[in-house]
């Protein structure tokens, strides 16, 4: 009889570390100063789209976005994600990358990249399908 291991379903959900730029952007640092002090963090770059939308100011909120979906991706990988599975919002250190997908969305919906709009929507979904809810999208 062969032993079996591991979850058949699928991946198991990566579970980001704790970013280090949390506790600054908690205490209502600026957040480019954050960003700046913390180039690898998603929330910082998060946070900077998001106001940046909130500003009206797309195309920069485009490429905070942009940063905080790559600097995510670096992050995910590192901590065993393949390029699928979950990435639960429940899980607090993940929403850095998540919010920085959904700002990512927002800003490709406004400037009218509809494929990449699409594929992040998908990406979205199939990272935590309670996400998008979460994100407002």
């Amino acid at each position: 009889m062969s032993d079996l291991h591991g979850n058949l379903l699928g991946p198991e959900p990566t579970r980001l570390p704790v970013d280090p730029a949390a506790a600054a952007l908690a205490a209502g640092e600026d957040p480019a100063d954050v960003a700046a002090a913390n180039p690898a963090s998603s929330l910082a770059w998060a946070t900077l789209a998001e106001n940046a939308l909130a500003e009206k100011h797309t195309v920069a909120a485009y490429a905070y976005a942009r940063t905080g979906y790559h600097r995510g991706l670096d992050l995910l990988r590192r901590n065993g994600w393949k390029g699928f599975g979950p990435i639960p919002w429940a899980h607090e250190p993940n929403r850095g990358v998540l919010r920085a997908l959904g700002a990512l969305l927002r800003a490709a919906e406004a400037i009218g990249e509809t494929d990449e709009v699409e594929r992040l929507r998908g990406f979205i979904a199939d990272s935590d399908p309670t996400a998008p809810a979460e994100l407002g999208i």
